[in-house]
């Protein structure tokens, strides 16, 4: 492990993002492949791998963005609570980009009906909705691993952190995979293009991740507010989109234990790796 962060740190910022990005799009990729293995999957098992991928997002803010951005802004000289202000500012700029993609974008969650679609009306197929969805939901996640490795300058220590990032995010983007291709299936979706829709909306991650990579290393003083503005995105995909999607049958607690384990994986991958 410690050869692969070195090879890391001695990259370019916005290729090791580009690398990173890439891998987590496989991952997504690798999920939506269980198509070929499997026409449907139960809802039980689809509300707690969505839960699953909640509680990875929720901890990856908390302890790979927004701690860093507060340790990062104390290193800078503030002190006082003022310490706390960049990821702040930027968590909440996060949030109201966020929302303004939800409102505009036309997209429709997983679970919901086709007469619940949200953003601009449009007369899009909801199998075209769906990977909407989905692309929304990854481009903040593509977007914290760029800034990480941004962050990173060469820093072995925060190459270790932006490599949990990536691992953390890429275990959750499997059953992402799995999210998008297996409902397109059950629609009767052939499973070519199930599967190759599923990949198509993490495709955006590796774009996200070099553009945040490139914007943190150009302009510095942008660091703990980027690592805000991811983290506050990738929350409010979790409260918008993910959590209501497994709150609408009767396997809620299996999701919320989902969200549980997720949570515990990434905050042990923080620790151990990070």
């Amino acid at each position: 492990m410690k050869e692969i962060i070195k090879y890391f740190a001695d990259l370019d910022p916005v290729l090791a993002a580009f690398y990173a990005t890439c891998f987590t799009w496989f991952l997504t990729a690798a999920g939506a492949s269980t198509v070929f293995f499997f026409k449907t999957l139960r809802r039980a098992i689809l509300d707690g791998l969505l839960g699953f991928t909640g509680g990875v997002m929720v901890a990856a803010s908390c302890f790979g963005l927004l701690i860093p951005a507060i340790d990062m802004a104390k290193e800078s000289g503030m002190t006082g609570g003022w310490e706390v202000m960049p990821a702040s500012v930027g968590f909440l700029i996060g949030a109201i980009f966020l929302f303004g993609m939800d409102k505009l974008l036309p997209h429709l969650h997983i679970n919901f009906r086709e007469d619940e679609k949200e953003g601009l009306d449009t007369n899009w197929k909801s199998t075209t909705l769906l990977v909407m969805a989905i692309t929304l939901h990854n481009i903040p996640e593509g977007l914290a691993v760029g800034v990480m490795f941004g962050a990173a300058g060469g820093d072995l220590h925060m190459v270790a952190m932006a490599m949990t990032l990536t691992i953390g995010i890429g275990i959750q983007n499997f059953p992402e995979g799995i999210a998008v291709s297996m409902p397109l299936r059950r629609q009767g979706v052939s499973r070519w293009k199930s599967f190759w829709f599923g990949q198509l909306s993490a495709v955006v991650e590796p774009i996200a991740g070099v553009l945040g990579a490139w914007a943190v290393t150009s302009f510095e003083p942008m660091l703990p507010y980027s690592l805000g503005f991811a983290a506050g995105a990738m929350i409010y995909v979790v409260v918008e989109e993910v959590i209501p999607e497994t709150q609408r049958d009767k396997y809620t607690d299996i999701g919320v234990m989902g969200f549980i384990i997720g949570f515990l994986i990434m905050m042990i991958l923080d620790v151990v790796l990070g």
